[in-house]
């Protein structure tokens, strides 16, 4: 990334800040996007013998290459997703919604149809705060508990015209602020690892998406993320998700939580997947100020296609890996497999590791008191709704008054205090390397840099482990490409939980299926 783009984001992220209290913005532009939707042949992936068992097995990539040379229909597969479903979402509790029909109209319906793409016939998961025409998008709400959305939002329409089949709507923390549960607080979803355990934490607001991605009930699926929530469930749940630069991917038709924070992206189960579906979703969009005038999407499937030379993998150009202080410290699990994923990676031909430091003042710029400094920009919206009834905010209303309570003079010094991080970021950590290793998702989801979460091993217990790299603004490819290099030489994103057993649940639903799901209560009693 040149420093006249640094200069550039810098300039846009200055005019998105300041859009927060306007009604428009014209954002600076850095280069024309081409708008062309880049696929090729990478995009399908021959399956693995031992995923030709199970359907629900096979990657994004895999399930491609099985409908395209008529292997399998979109209908067996979307059959083999819902037979999951009824299965094991009692347990899982993945789905608030389940469009079993529409999907099978719907696989029928592209049966014949010319093939569009890689997600011609994919059946995904859809986070329940991106619009759905003609279904409930709630952000499991009392807010929006009612709301029929009229259209898809821009990213799930671009989906679609893919080729991509809607399963149904996952659950998700109310209004996006924390791990899946009622909007009253109860855990809903677990995660899929540790179903006979809720209170191991599956992840943030994603969470319903991770756990159907991860317990087989979806090839793939989409996630926003504010502050960890599509790299924390992926890290919680062996999952590769990717959160894309501020304005890869459009806003628009997706219930907010933060104007300068939100990312739509993907959580899928490899990096070939997650640049399939960022692929689709990515692009600029006359209805959102953020994704115009943007780099044209680079060619996210052949970055996640990994590089040979004879049978040695390697990075498909070199990549200086940076690591910041403590990354790796301490005697725990986390920082032994962190140890251990360094020095695979390090041995990867084209890689190579570089000490960086902590930008100056880097505690005081990300710690809690400038984090709270985007509450105001959130409760701003929702004023109407806080004046009217505060416990229609449920579990978070607390966050929601303390942003209505923060003065202008804090939220504007809030803005110049990330404009300060984010220079000393581009400047003074990207001076010595290319992307960098981190144990948060803060600050490059405040900061609008991308970022991907992907699985590094397991604790002894069976808890995943996962890691999360940081890159330049746009270099969304840069780091697909260290990943993919890196999963060819590991076999952790292939590891898949094992079928939940909680004989209680499944006999409640079986007894009841009109009810369509369990409440968090009953499942809770029957896990005891």
């Amino acid at each position: 990334m040149s420093a006249v783009d640094r200069r550039a984001f810098l300039a846009r992220t200055a005019a998105l800040a300041a859009a927060t209290t306007t009604a428009g913005v014209a954002l600076p532009a850095i280069a024309k996007a081409s708008g062309a939707t880049r696929f090729g042949q990478n995009a399908y992936v021959k399956p693995r013998p031992e995923a030709l068992a199970d359907a629900t097995e096979l990657t994004l990539a895999e399930a491609a290459w099985m409908i395209r040379s008529g292997r399998i229909t979109p209908l067996e597969l979307v059959e083999a997703y819902l037979d999951r479903i009824v299965a094991h979402d009692s347990t899982y509790q993945a789905f608030n919604t389940v469009l079993a029909d529409e999907a099978r109209a719907a696989a029928k319906a592209i049966k014949n149809s010319p093939h569009r793409s890689p997600l011609h016939g994919i059946p995904l998961a859809i986070k329940d705060n991106y619009y759905t025409a003609g279904v409930r998008t709630t952000a499991n709400s009392f807010l929006f508990q009612d709301f029929v959305p009229p259209f898809d939002g821009t990213a799930v329409a671009r989906l679609k015209t893919a080729g991509a089949i809607v399963l149904g709507k996952t659950q998700m923390g109310p209004l996006a602020t924390t791990r899946a549960t009622t909007p009253a607080g109860a855990i809903t979803t677990v995660n899929a690892w540790t179903p006979a355990r809720p209170g191991v934490d599956p992840g943030g607001s994603s969470t319903g998406t991770a756990t159907a991605v991860a317990g087989r009930l979806a090839t793939s699926g989409t996630g926003t993320q504010t502050g960890g929530s599509i790299t924390a469930p992926s890290n919680a749940q062996n999952l590769t998700g990717l959160k894309p630069t501020m304005g890869r991917v459009s806003l628009y038709g997706i219930i907010p939580l933060s104007y300068t924070r939100d990312h739509p992206g993907p959580l899928a189960r490899d990096a070939k997947d997650a640049a399939i579906m960022l692929t689709a979703m990515a692009g600029e969009d006359p209805n959102d100020p953020r994704t115009q005038g943007l780099p044209a999407v680079p060619d996210l499937v052949e970055a996640a296609t990994p590089v040979y030379t004879g049978r040695r993998v390697k990075l498909r150009r070199s990549t200086r890996i940076g690591v910041l202080p403590g990354y790796a410290d301490g005697t725990s699990e986390s920082a032994a497999a962190r140890r251990a994923f360094l020095s695979t990676i390090d041995a990867v031909p084209g890689a190579s590791l570089a000490e960086v430091p902590f930008p100056d003042e880097w505690d005081l710029l990300t710690g809690s008191a400038f984090n709270n400094v985007r509450l105001p920009e959130r409760s701003e919206p929702f004023m109407p709704y806080l004046r009217q009834d505060l416990r229609a905010f449920g579990v978070s209303v607390t966050g929601w008054l303390q942003g209505a309570l923060l003065g202008a003079n804090e939220f504007l010094t809030g803005q110049r205090a990330k404009l300060l991080l984010l220079e000393r970021v581009l400047d003074q950590i990207f001076e010595h390397c290319d992307v960098v290793v981190q144990t948060s998702p803060v600050p490059f989801d405040i900061l609008g840099l991308p970022e991907i979460g992907f699985p590094i091993g397991f604790t002894a217990d069976g808890v995943p482990i996962g890691t999360i790299l940081g890159g330049e603004p746009y270099a969304e490819d840069r780091l697909l490409s260290v990943v993919a290099a890196y999963q060819a030489v590991s076999d952790w994103h292939l590891r898949r939980p094992a079928d939940p057993t909680a004989p209680g649940v499944t006999a409640m639903r079986a007894a009841a299926p009109d009810r369509g799901r369990l409440t968090a209560e009953e499942v809770a009693a029957q896990m005891q």
